[in-house]
């Protein structure tokens, strides 16, 4: 088991924690505007520590899914499985296992809330194939990181209102963005084996494509913050945003390997700042 932990952690990619943040971070928005800034240290935790098991459930199902095609990616023919350290069975037990304890983790919650939890382990255990036949798999992958939103509102409110599902389709076009960003990273080899994505299907209209769902997402995260009457903070961190995305377009724009990568990787950074921004609101109007 002390040789075999290491790779199930790579497995997982416990190793690689952005994906956790890009899910996290559209969650705790949730949690925040849902309870008006005062969401509980026990929802926050749950929410928190479940997010961090699904992606990580949602990863060795990820490499289940593409143990056939990661060993013809460079960037990908290292991982346990597709190397062979791990076995598929592995990956799937883990997996379960994973799931199984997030959905643990929400016994104490209401019912609206574990049935939203189900959708929830279809669309990320289904997203990896997803890239077989589906011409922007991008847009499923945004459901599936922002599936928290409706998750967070029901948890608090025990109901779903119409601003969490707009939030979660705000949340597929930035979730277009970043990863087609990662996809343009293996544009080449994926052209190679036959998978589908964004970055292939938007061909030489990427970089505009990206943009495009960059100023979709933050006109919506505005009209949001003015329907709401939100404060100087929100506004703060909104622009600190709208600065990412535009930085993320030098970073692109040539389409270099390692621009795409940073660029994705720094959408970190973009998250985070509009979370700190509903924070301050609710920090400054609570005080």
């Amino acid at each position: 088991m002390r040789e075999r932990l290491p790779l199930y952690l790579r497995l997982i990619r416990m190793d690689k924690p952005i994906g956790s943040l890009l899910l996290l971070w559209p969650t705790l928005n949730a949690l925040w505007i849902a309870s008006g800034g005062h969401p509980g240290w026990g929802l926050f935790v749950i929410f928190t520590v479940g997010t961090v098991l699904m992606r990580s459930a949602g990863c060795a199902i990820n490499d289940y899914a593409d143990r056939d095609f990661d060993r013809h990616v460079a960037r990908t023919q290292d991982r346990p499985l597709t190397s062979g350290r791990i076995r598929a069975w592995e990956a799937l037990t883990l997996a379960g296992v994973l799931a199984l304890l997030a959905f643990v983790l929400i016994l104490p919650l209401n019912a609206l809330t574990k049935w939203l939890s189900l959708v929830a382990v279809f669309v990320a255990g289904s997203y990896p194939f997803m890239k077989r036949f589906f011409a922007i798999p991008q847009a499923y992958l945004g459901i599936a990181f922002g599936f928290g939103i409706p998750m967070a509102f029901a948890a608090i409110q025990d109901r779903v209102p119409a601003l969490a599902w707009l939030m979660l389709v705000a949340n597929v076009f930035w979730a277009v963005a970043y990863d087609t960003e990662y996809a343009m990273v293996d544009r080449e080899d994926d052209l190679k084996i036959g998978i589908r994505t964004s970055a292939i299907t938007f061909g030489r209209y990427d970089v505009a494509a990206v943009m495009a769902c960059y100023v979709i997402f933050l006109a919506m995260m505005a009209g949001m913050g003015a329907a709401l009457a939100y404060s100087w903070g929100y506004w703060l961190g909104w622009l600190g945003a709208a600065a990412c995305a535009v930085y993320h377009y030098t970073l692109i724009c040539r389409r270099d390997r390692a621009g795409c990568f940073v660029a994705f990787k720094h959408n970190n950074w973009l998250g985070g700042l509009l979370f700190a921004g509903i924070a301050a609101h609710y920090l400054w109007i609570n005080r």
